[in-house]
């Protein structure tokens, strides 16, 4: 083989090598905004996300009206106001949602229902609470399509999709401590930043802010905004941005990512939608902390959490924009409920991105 023939074998392979990196496929793009301003959502033909089918209900909805479950059963503390009848049909359906093949004695011990002796009857009690409050205060995010058990949980105990604070590096040696960086995973759309996003930005409701621009050219007091920080929210942003399967677009304005006037409608849905994901994370699961066993338990001993793709899986709306709760209204009651309050809706369109 001659110097010129190794020559032209090398740039093939060479660019055989760069091209392995694009996607060059047929592609769908659709405008989300005015004409010339690149506000499109570029999607692969062949990578349209399946949301698979939605289980019907397990019977025909019962009628309204009977006794309340309260006063036919021990022990039920939280949809104690509705009926009989309304009770039985949820239990099937939460049982259909969560644990189909293990059934009713997953959360509870057939010779005595009533019993709160099996950990995971704890765990779904708390999570009745909050499938209720979600529905009820924040629909801002959810709107009217709401929630049920089956949207983070397709058929499984454990959402497939979760997270758990990252177990800490050796802070006494260079190798052992990577400060979360450098080490690329799905949750960071395998890049090399940050994998403590999460727990920056949707652990509680003192959360960092998250935001990377600086309304300061000068480093001062009133300019706080750093590297490490942008990082972090770039991290977050990546992982919503696949969570959802959307650019970013689909929210933001690419002539000022920073404006909010200039921003889509989705970026307000978003601004609540990470405020409900740290109620969820602060208030219902970091508390059971204490009522899971450690198997169930991450790396730093804190309950398995949620984040955007526990609920969207690839698509902006869960299970498609199809609303189940409809088919059960214990999970959306018109009371008021004793919950932990939303975050309050802003006065006016939010200045800075939240």
């Amino acid at each position: 083989m001659t110097r010129t023939m190794l020559l032209r074998f090398g740039a093939a392979l060479a660019g055989a090598a760069l091209l392995g990196a694009c996607q060059l496929e047929t592609k769908s793009v659709q405008q989300t905004g005015f004409r010339g301003t690149g506000m499109d959502q570029v999607h692969l033909v062949s990578d349209k996300k399946k949301i698979g089918e939605v289980p019907a209900p397990p019977y025909d909805p019962p009628k309204p009206g009977g006794k309340p479950a309260r006063e036919a059963y021990q022990n039920v503390q939280v949809l104690g106001d509705i009926s009989e009848d309304e009770f039985s049909y949820t239990m099937a359906a939460i049982t259909q949602w969560i644990a189909p093949e293990q059934g009713c004695n997953y959360c509870h011990n057939p010779a005595n229902m009533a019993s709160d002796e099996i950990y995971t009857k704890k765990v779904a009690r708390r999570m009745l609470q909050m499938t209720r409050n979600i529905n009820t205060s924040w629909t801002q995010h959810v709107k009217q399509t709401g929630v049920t058990c089956y949207t983070c949980h397709r058929g499984q105990a454990i959402p497939s999709e979760n997270w758990a604070l990252p177990a800490a590096g050796n802070p006494d040696t260079i190798l052992g401590n990577k400060h979360g960086q450098n080490a690329p995973m799905v949750s960071t759309a395998y890049s090399s930043l940050p994998n403590t996003a999460f727990a920056k930005y949707l652990l509680n409701s003192d959360s960092s802010q998250i935001r990377v621009q600086s309304e300061y050219s000068h480093p001062s007091k009133l300019a706080t905004t750093s590297t490490m920080e942008t990082e972090g929210t770039y991290s977050l942003m990546m992982h919503t941005s696949t969570a959802l399967g959307v650019n970013c677009a689909f929210c933001h304005n690419a002539g000022s990512f920073q404006a909010w006037n200039m921003s889509t409608p989705k970026r307000v849905g978003a601004w609540y939608g990470y405020r409900m994901v740290r109620d969820i994370n602060g208030s219902y699961i970091t508390p059971l902390a204490s009522v899971f066993p450690k198997h169930r338990l991450g790396p730093m001993g804190d309950p398995l959490k949620v984040n955007c793709t526990t609920c969207h899986r690839g698509v902006n709306k869960p299970l498609g924009g199809v609303s189940m709760v409809k088919d059960y209204p214990a999970l959306r009651p018109s009371g008021p409920l004793v919950t932990a309050a939303a975050a309050p809706a802003p006065a006016a369109a939010p200045t800075k991105m939240p």
